[in-house]
């Protein structure tokens, strides 16, 4: 059963199931570009590793976080009608040290093995202020912008703080940013709704190469189908995040429930 989404399946953005999404959706898109770029170039999956504390409200979705069960508080005991009294304790909540593998691409001369484009989808931690996530992102942005690397950022969560891009851009629930090295600090920008197909986008090389059109849409679709995601998402209930009351309504429509 295909996505009744056209574009986007808000429904991906759920934190118990962005994870699998990221994965998949990285790995087919190297697998693509892959074969259309030999033998001038070669698409290799890295990976960068943190720790970060993840507080009560970051832990849905996080199945493999292992959260003690509460204890009943301990009761003050007087023994004969004396001893010494045993304040009753408050339950309290501790951040948890969780360790995050994000995935990403990068696309290299075959021959001498240099980086020419990095390729990122951003996760939940990425658009998270504050987050460990969220500065290491931003870090790793800022090295790639200060080289001749081309960046091709693409964002499909609704959720979040975006990365920072000069400029006033129209107010979108997804984006893909582009960014050529030859060209910075221009840019180019797809904003698209949660209404809309995802644009197809060209993957910039080395400059005066031809650019390989990626064609997210499809792919992220046939990863749909692939991993049966309709078997894991309740299209009775609403997203996270939730629709806005004019998404609902046409959301309702395309999935053929109740409103």
């Amino acid at each position: 059963m295909p996505t009744p989404f056209p574009g986007m399946d808000p429904y991906l953005e759920d934190p118990r199931l962005w994870q699998d999404v990221h994965t998949r959706l990285i790995t087919a898109i190297g697998n693509d570009l892959g074969p259309r770029l030999s033998p001038d170039y070669v698409v290799s999956v890295e990976a960068r590793t943190y720790i970060s504390l993840l507080e009560p409200d970051s832990l849905l979705g996080r199945p493999d976080v292992v959260v003690a069960g509460q204890y009943p508080p301990l009761r003050s005991s007087q023994p004969n009608g004396g001893g010494v009294a045993v304040l009753e304790p408050l339950a309290v909540t501790v951040p948890i040290a969780d360790e995050t593998t994000e995935r990403y691409l990068e696309i290299r001369d075959a021959e001498y093995g240099y980086v020419v484009t990095v390729i990122e989808v951003l996760s939940p931690d990425n658009k998270r202020p504050g987050s460990r996530g969220h500065s290491e992102y931003l870090a790793k942005r800022e090295t790639v912008l200060s080289t001749r690397t081309s960046l091709v950022e693409i964002d499909l969560l609704r959720g979040g703080q975006r990365p920072p891009i000069r400029g006033k851009a129209p107010d979108s629930d997804y984006r893909i940013v582009i960014v050529r090295g030859w060209e910075r600090p221009k840019a180019l920008l797809y904003p698209f709704d949660v209404q809309d197909p995802i644009p197809a986008i060209p993957i910039p090389l080395e400059r005066g190469a031809d650019e390989p059109l990626l064609d997210l849409n499809a792919l992220l679709h046939r990863l749909y189908d692939q991993a049966v995601y309709n078997l894991r998402i309740n299209y009775r209930q609403p997203p996270v995040p939730p629709f806005n009351e004019t998404d609902a309504g046409w959301a309702a429509e395309m999935m053929k429930v109740d409103k």
